[in-house]
């Protein structure tokens, strides 16, 4: 057995004891990815090897929130993929006017940059106020870094360009005020927002949403769990309610692929509607054009 095939036995260990002890799942998290986490972890800490950390994480409560965050992805940025929030701002909002409230979950929040850029989206388009906002993550670490809305300074010039592509109608500095080497988001984008703990890998269904932002999220769990997700966020939505996809992630399998419409197929946004519907969508193919089967 390499050294390679003796860790995967290790890492599949030390997951397992985690699920088992603490109720975090990440078994069935992308391996080669999980596997580099794990690898930043043990030289982070000065383990020799991955079983090395086996009795920490049974036995040391106050090792948890070090391999949580260090497990869990939080790689983000405001606005990220100006093209998609371009969408959500020209198409998506529009099409959620036509109900009398909406509901949204942004799933897998991380450290909350894509909900200030949500918030503000809908701010601008004078929509918040009819909107209840759900941001949840596993992470309680960048949760709380969420709600606080601080982030560094450095990532400004990004973020305003991002912002602009994203077809921002104001001045990005308009949101925020720059202090001690941070910029600290306007609480008053946060005034419909609730931060809340949730686990997509072991948690339920949502609630009835109207809109569900799950980006680049997916890609890095297996064929299992992104069916068991995608699931997931198919029972949170209402009829008609809308699905944001990464924009290298797909609906999979044939039960999301019954479950859903393409929306904006560039920027994988799909429409919850009923198996016929989605067939026949399908078959047409998006705005008429020749779909599959043509």
């Amino acid at each position: 057995m390499d050294q390679t095939a003796i860790e995967n036995v290790e890492a599949g260990l030390f997951l397992e004891a985690l699920h088992q002890r603490h109720g975090y799942d990440f078994r069935n998290y992308s391996r080669a990815s999980m596997l580099r986490r794990l690898r930043r972890l043990a030289e982070k800490t000065g383990a020799p090897s991955l079983s090395a950390m086996i009795p920490s994480v049974l036995h040391d409560r106050a090792f948890l929130p070090e391999v949580v965050d260090a497990l869990s992805v939080n790689v983000s940025e405001m606005f990220r993929d100006p093209g998609f929030f371009r969408v959500l701002r020209e198409e998506v909002v529009p099409y959620l006017r036509t109900f009398p409230f909406v509901k949204i979950w942004h799933a897998g929040c991380s450290r909350g940059e894509e909900v200030y850029s949500l918030a503000i989206v809908l701010r601008e388009e004078g929509f918040y106020e009819r909107c209840t906002i759900f941001a949840t993550d596993l992470n309680p670490v960048v949760l709380e870094q969420a709600k606080a809305g601080i982030f560094p300074v450095e990532a400004v010039r990004l973020h305003t360009a991002n912002y602009q592509m994203a077809g921002g109608r104001a001045a990005f500095s308009d949101y925020y005020h720059a202090s001690y080497g941070s910029v600290i988001m306007d609480s008053s984008l946060r005034q419909n927002v609730t931060f809340a703990p949730h686990n997509l890998a072991t948690d339920g269904v949502f609630g009835e949403m109207h809109l569900v932002l799950c980006r680049n999220v997916l890609i890095y769990f297996d064929r299992t769990l992104q069916e068991r997700v995608l699931a997931l966020l198919a029972d949170s939505l209402t009829h008609g309610g809308i699905l944001a996809l990464g924009g290298k992630e797909s609906l999979g399998g044939q039960r999301a692929r019954d479950t859903f419409a393409e929306f904006d197929r560039k920027w994988r946004v799909y429409k919850k509607v009923d198996p016929a519907s989605a067939q026949a969508h399908r078959r047409a193919g998006p705005d008429g054009a020749p779909g599959e089967g043509a």
